[in-house]
């Protein structure tokens, strides 16, 4: 359960919710996906969309392995990718099965290490026609809304549909929301989308009613591995952190974290994930920038090129009045 701690002042200044006017709230917080552990099932997506009441979005054949959501949207707040790749995981060897230790529920305790599984199964090293086996292995990552502390779609929105919460999440109010588009090419991420039929903004609220309660969000709470986790965002980042050190002993060098930090470009994020591969592998931007970063300075120059122009105006209208 999730209570509602104070913040000192000085702790406070570092808070999204602060900025955004919230005198005193909860703690900032967030989700870590550690994809190293995601299977694939899907289960976050159907109950996001149990719980949020979202459309389904269709069995389709993409032609993208078995994904039929293809990415996020109005009517996918949780995407689950799959991603093939002729590569070994770690200190796999050609033609073996090796799993590492996974921090899912273990003897009842959630967030606990399982202790490494042992080397499964020798397989023979060449194929019946005596062509030699190709190193596979699945990546599967559940995405979702960044939650962003730099949100360019909250700098956009016309008419404060969007919004921040006391646990410094990002929530549209469709009932606002008048369906300008302003904030979709705003994202640096792409998440958000105009509902077909409806022209509103629908997105991942982090499940804003649940956690207000002190429940966790629905997808977290229906994740089998304990994939996707939901906290205290301090207390996620050093977790993930000691995961990510575990992997690189375990041989998977290519793991690294994504949207862990504040200099990322969006000021810190509400969502962040365990890679095990660059970012673009999975569709994210390696470098993402807040779209509106130069607003002000834009704005600026507005100003001055209008007052350029008012004053050329004035001299001209003087200059004939003479």
């Amino acid at each position: 359960m999730i209570g509602p701690l104070n913040l000192l002042s000085s702790e406070r200044a570092a808070e999204p919710a602060s900025a955004d006017g919230y005198a005193d709230h909860p703690r900032r917080m967030g989700f870590f996906t550690d994809t190293s552990v995601c299977i694939g099932c899907k289960a976050c997506e159907v109950a996001c969309k149990e719980w949020n009441h979202v459309p389904e979005d269709g069995l389709n054949f993409t032609a993208m392995s078995y994904d039929n959501t293809e990415g996020l949207g109005a009517d996918t707040w949780r995407h689950v990718k799959f991603i093939e790749q002729r590569k070994p995981l770690g200190r796999q060897e050609p033609g073996l099965l090796h799993e590492l230790a996974s921090p899912i529920s273990f003897n009842g305790q959630v967030g606990q290490v399982a202790p490494a599984a042992p080397k499964l199964a020798a397989l023979p090293q060449a194929s019946p026609d005596g062509s030699p086996f190709i190193d596979f292995r699945w990546l599967m990552a559940s995405d979702v809304c960044k939650h962003c502390t730099d949100a360019a779609c909250l700098d956009v929105c016309p008419t404060g549909a969007l919004f921040r919460t006391e646990f410094g999440t990002v929530v549209v109010q469709e009932d606002v929301c008048n369906g300008c588009g302003y904030c979709v090419p705003a994202c640096p991420f792409g998440v958000l989308d105009q509902r077909e039929g409806d022209g509103r903004i629908w997105k991942c609220t982090l499940c804003y009613d649940r956690i207000s309660y002190g429940e966790e969000p629905a997808c977290a709470k229906a994740c089998p591995t304990n994939s996707i986790q939901f906290g205290e965002l301090d207390e996620l980042r050093e977790r993930a952190r000691g995961r990510l050190a575990q992997l690189h002993e375990g041989g998977v060098r290519d793991a690294q974290l994504y949207l862990d930090g504040k200099e990322d470009g969006i000021g810190g994020a509400g969502a962040f994930f365990l890679l095990l591969d660059e970012p673009e592998v999975y569709g994210l931007p390696p470098d993402p920038v807040v779209t509106t970063r130069d607003l002000p300075r834009m704005w600026k120059l507005v100003g001055a090129a209008a007052g350029a122009l008012f004053a050329t105006a004035v001299s001209s209208f003087v200059r004939a009045g003479k």
